[in-house]
């Protein structure tokens, strides 16, 4: 349904299906297979998780900022993260750092047991917050902490996903996967960042490359 630009928050005139359709095309003609996933980004408003100014952008294949410094990744890498991380399964705990906007986590949501979603940012946080419960997305809970640490109380998790790019890979989170869990993350100084998936095998992680991507580092602290 096309919604009338002007027509309040949520009346872009960007909003159409057949917009949407289009951003869905482009991600499967990019390698993305799971309907689940392309589902997700159908449904998932996009829009509300931008600032007004930017949207009629919001469902071009491309990162926008959200303030504090912080961007809302491009659909692609969060189809990719999203898929990686479920390999057309169900896990059922699940770990985001970085909850930024939200829309990672509104995408991911549906597809898993629980989520738990840290970001070092608190006005990111409620904002992500108050958009989730707007959207009736009630199995995430949330923590305003340093996700370099994770979530050691609520450990093992099933799959971890990182929204933000550490140098190294984090040996702190390595140890909060459960046998056969995967940690999807991008890795690497900024503008040299390649998204790895890393398996538990007992004590060692078979690494898998899924491409160059482009995050914003991730920091330490909370703010």
């Amino acid at each position: 349904m096309s919604e009338r630009p002007g027509g309040g928050a949520n009346g872009i005139g960007m909003t159409s299906a057949r917009t949407r359709e289009r951003l869905v095309q482009r991600l499967t003609e990019q390698g993305i297979r799971d309907p689940r996933v392309l589902d997700r980004i159908r449904n998932v408003p996009r829009h509300l998780f931008v600032d007004e100014a930017l949207g009629s952008r919001a469902y071009e294949d491309t990162a926008l900022p959200i303030g504090h410094g912080q961007t809302i990744s491009q659909p692609y890498v969060v189809a990719r993260m999203t898929e990686a991380a479920t390999l057309g399964g169900t896990p059922a705990k699940v770990l985001e750092i970085g909850t930024g906007c939200g829309y990672q986590t509104a995408v991911l949501a549906p597809l898993v047991g629980r989520l738990y979603s840290v970001e070092r940012i608190a006005g990111l946080l409620t904002r992500a917050k108050e958009r989730l419960r707007e959207l009736g997305i009630r199995n995430v809970r949330f923590k305003h902490g340093d996700g370099n640490l994770g979530w050691p109380s609520q450990s093992p998790f099933d799959a971890i996903l990182l929204a933000a790019a550490p140098h190294a890979v984090p040996q702190q989170l390595l140890a909060q996967l459960v046998e056969g869990g995967r940690l999807i993350a991008p890795i690497g100084p900024e503008g040299r960042q390649e998204l790895l998936r890393l398996t538990r095998r007992g004590d060692q992680f078979v690494r898998e490359r899924l491409g160059f991507v482009s995050f914003v580092p991730l920091l330490g602290g909370v703010a």
